[in-house]
This record gives C-alpha cells, structure tokens and sequence, in this order.
C-alpha cells in the first residue's frame, strides 16, 4: 500500500453533513442471508450496487455499532428489493440487523474513495511495527488540525505518533500492521521515563508536538 497521508476518517455520523440515508433492513428473506430493503433513494440503480458500503445507523448496544457492511448484489421479488451483503452469510445474522438504516457518504459515491485514508475502525487493533520488532498496538487515534496522532499502547505506557509518511509510511489493513519509521527517542525515551525516570510508574503518554510534520 503506498505511504500514509496522515489522515484518518472518523466514523461518520449516521445523519452527518454529506451522509444520505438510503435504506431501512426489514426482515430475514430466506436462508441465505437475503435481507428485504425498504428504499428511501429513487436511484437504487446508482446506491445498491455491487460493493457499495453502507454505514449502519442502529443502537449503540448493537453488535452492528460502528460497523459497515457491503452489498454483494441486490435482487427484486416479486417487485421488493432485496439485498445480499458479504457480511450476512445467512438467516441469523439477517436476523441481528434487522431494522437498520443504511446511509452512504454521498461525496465517496460523486468523487470515488480517498485514497491513503482509513476509518478509525480500521485502524485501532493494528500492530505497530518497525522492520521486524512489534512496538505496540493501535488503542485510538487522535485529531488535531495539523495532522492525526496514532496513541500506541506498548509494554511501558502509550506513545503519541504522529500519522504523517515520515513516520508511517504504510498501512497494510489486510496484514493487521502499521508499519513505523520512528524518529530517535519518540519510543525508546518513554521506556526510560518508566525505568529510571523522577515520574516512574506514572501512567502518563509522551505527548508529540502536534504540528511537527507539517508543511509550512
């Protein structure tokens, strides 16, 4: 994957400033994962297909918060629309996201993915390495107008790395990494704070400069 551009995609909010809702999931349609559509669009044509991702607008307890799915095809019977998506393998997990709203980023749709941009989701999780070391694990990212920081928990504490291609010059979403090119210090200073430092013990994260990378 080419390098990152230090930027981040919040999870949208469902009825956010370019989202458009779309659909609404009805009910189970056979045994294969089918799932009736009631469609809120005159252009299904142009929103339902193949590979089309939809964002979910259901409750916060649900198994589907913050979670997408994508359309594998949709098909009509007799004149109701019905939808297959890679992540409904069958009637139970039909059954789990009943009554979703589907949304959809309508500028993605007009102009085509970002590219070097991924969702919060996508990117909490990942391993952070460097060359063949593990530094950590991906806990959260972070905003700042400048550019987004990555808060990496590793043995010691967390660290503050800043997202920017200097620094991070790929993510391999399929491969579960976060590949890093730390400069000197921004990791191994925080394990000496831990092990020697008047502050030992204390759970406090290396803060970075939020505008270092940035060009002038």
């Amino acid at each position: 994957m080419a390098g990152a551009s230090g930027r981040a995609q919040a999870p949208r909010p469902a009825s956010g400033a370019g989202s458009l809702r779309v659909g609404r999931l009805t009910k189970p349609h056979g045994l294969k994962g089918g799932i009736k559509l009631e469609l809120f669009t005159d252009n299904p044509e142009l929103r339902f297909v193949p590979g089309a991702e939809f964002y979910l607008q259901v409750p916060e307890d649900s198994p589907w918060f913050g979670r997408t799915i994508t359309l594998r095809e949709l098909r009509w019977f007799n004149d109701a629309p019905v939808g297959f998506f890679a992540e409904l393998p069958d009637r139970t997990a039909a059954e789990s996201i009943v009554r979703a709203i589907l949304w959809i980023d309508e500028a993605a749709v007009a102009e085509g993915e970002e590219e070097n941009a991924w969702y919060h989701h996508q990117l909490v999780g990942l391993d952070v390495v460097e060359g063949e070391r593990k530094l950590g694990v991906v806990a959260e990212v972070q905003h700042f107008p400048a550019q987004d920081l990555l808060v990496v928990t590793t043995e010691t504490g967390s660290v503050l790395v800043p997202f920017v291609e200097a620094i991070v010059p790929s993510v391999d979403i399929e491969a579960g990494v976060v590949r890093v090119t730390p400069p000197a210090g921004l990791f191994e200073e925080r394990d000496a704070e831990i092990a020697g430092g008047p502050d030992a013990g204390q759970p406090a994260a290396r803060d970075a400069d939020p505008t270092a990378g940035r060009d002038a």
